[in-house]
């Protein structure tokens, strides 16, 4: 469906965001204007017939001249299971090094450049794709954070990402959405929710409240307390519903309490990524008394046109500086 967003124009980028379970898509102007946005669920696992060129072309379908303009792509669209497989860029990396290692499919039709993931070894092995252009939009949106800054993304796979300089310098991944989907559908935890009516709003923050209080409580992390999601239904504590919020909110404290402790230096913090959940982060910091981050929003479409611009897909308009890049 496509929705718009300024009054239209005309065209120089259609930027995209392609994920596991849903794909979304920006038509943008050559100075970065976001002039339409369409989104699908055709993630890369949930494609209809005919693949990758079947769900591009129904998500572009309203966009009369999206066959003439040029097209990047971020997120799993470049993973081993994606349309094309796209190498990882080790860190430290910027939007130049980015830019550099884009993938460039010559498969026919209209295929986006492709932008790679980054990695890195040290202190373990751990990979991201997508958001590393959700950071370089960060980064063009908000410059002050380009010095030095710790920006969080929550999701599936949360990361926690250091900048310095202008460049991503290190990052680590917690899987705090996927441990709540799997704990809240695939184990005893989540029976209580299932088929119960939704809470109202303050009933969800008072459970999600309590459970990031005894998660922040924990001397001994968030495996000795998840059973209590259910005992505190059994002996009466929570409603039924309101289980789902208290197990959200054990994980989320304990992934932010956790990383809060193995800080060496406080470096400006923001949330980066979908309003709701980032706001749950921020409710949790708060209540570790610790600063709350700023929040962002979702800074891909940014990420993309700046990338894309480094690539020489577009021309920069006179007010956009792309001279500095990779310095490693």
């Amino acid at each position: 469906m496509s929705v718009p967003h300024e009054q239209p124009g005309d065209g120089a980028l259609i930027a995209i965001d392609w994920g596991t379970s849903a794909l979304r898509a920006w038509r943008m102007a050559a100075d970065g204007t976001v002039l339409d946005a369409a989104s699908g669920p055709w993630g890369i696992l949930n494609l209809p017939e005919g693949g990758f060129p079947a769900a591009l072309a129904a998500l572009l379908a309203d966009w009369p001249d999206a066959a003439g303009l040029k097209l990047i792509a971020c997120g799993m669209i470049g993973s081993v299971n994606g349309w094309h497989e796209v190498p990882y860029v080790d860190c430290p990396a910027d939007a130049a090094a980015l830019a550099r290692a884009l993938g460039r499919p010559h498969m026919g039709g209209a295929v986006p450049g492709i932008v790679p993931g980054l990695r890195q070894f040290q202190p373990l092995p751990d990979v991201m794709r997508g958001e590393e252009t959700q950071i370089v939009g960060a980064l063009a949106l908000h410059p002050d954070l380009s010095h030095a800054a710790t920006l969080i993304l929550p999701g599936t796979h949360s990361k926690w990402v250091t900048v310095r300089h202008g460049r991503i310098t290190g990052f680590h991944t917690a899987m705090t959405g996927e441990l709540f989907a799997v704990l809240s559908q695939h184990s005893i935890l989540g029976r209580p929710a299932e088929g119960a009516e939704p809470v109202a709003g303050d009933e969800a923050r008072a459970a999600f409240r309590r459970g990031v209080q005894a998660a922040s409580s924990s001397r001994q992390g968030v495996a000795p307390l998840l059973f209590s999601a259910r005992s505190l239904f059994l002996t009466g504590g929570l409603g039924a519903a309101a289980t789902r919020d208290y197990l959200s909110g054990l994980l989320v404290g304990d992934e932010i309490r956790a990383f809060l402790a193995d800080r060496t230096e406080m470096l400006p913090t923001v949330l980066v990524g979908e309003d709701r959940l980032c706001g749950l982060y921020a409710q949790a910091f708060e209540m570790l008394g610790a600063p709350v981050p700023r929040l962002v929003g979702n800074t891909a479409p940014a990420g993309l046109y700046r990338i894309a611009v480094e690539a020489g897909y577009l021309r920069p308009t006179p007010e956009e500086d792309t001279t500095h890049g990779d310095t490693t």
